[in-house]
């Protein structure tokens, strides 16, 4: 994989939690500047300020939509049941690069700004959530 130098993408993070969890959840930085086929790093931190453990599970989103097949999480904590103990508070990376071939597709040659937007809600014994894509 070779970086595209000379495209320099903005991606901005943003963390929503969904009323039923009352967790403080947070992008650990607003932005960040990438070059396609370059890795990076990003963090979100989570805290249950609560008496009680409360296992939490979220989902994601890239906007605009059309950049999401370039956006690869290498490792990220989406789809897995994440426990938070009492006042526990976690720091959660999200590895990540963007195809090069994101440089190449001139439906993409505007775009310079993509937004990874994670949603947080609490996970219920025995309910899965839907998986983007596959049924």
């Amino acid at each position: 994989m070779v970086p595209v130098k000379d495209r320099i993408i903005k991606v901005t993070f943003n963390a929503d939690v969904h009323a039923s969890l009352h967790w403080n959840f947070r992008p650990q930085q607003t932005e960040i500047y990438v070059v396609p086929g370059e890795t990076a790093l990003a963090f979100y931190k989570a805290k249950n300020p609560t008496d009680k453990s409360v296992i939490g599970i979220s989902t994601y989103n890239v906007v605009p939509f059309e950049a999401g097949q370039y956006f690869n999480k290498i490792q990220c904590f989406c789809f897995e049941e994440q426990r938070l103990n009492p006042q526990e508070e976690v720091d959660m990376p999200v590895f990540f690069f963007i195809d090069p071939e994101f440089a190449e597709d001139p439906k993409m040659a505007k775009v310079d700004v993509i937004t990874l937007s994670y949603t947080f809600f609490e996970a219920k014994e025995g309910h899965k959530l839907p998986v983007p894509g596959y049924n």
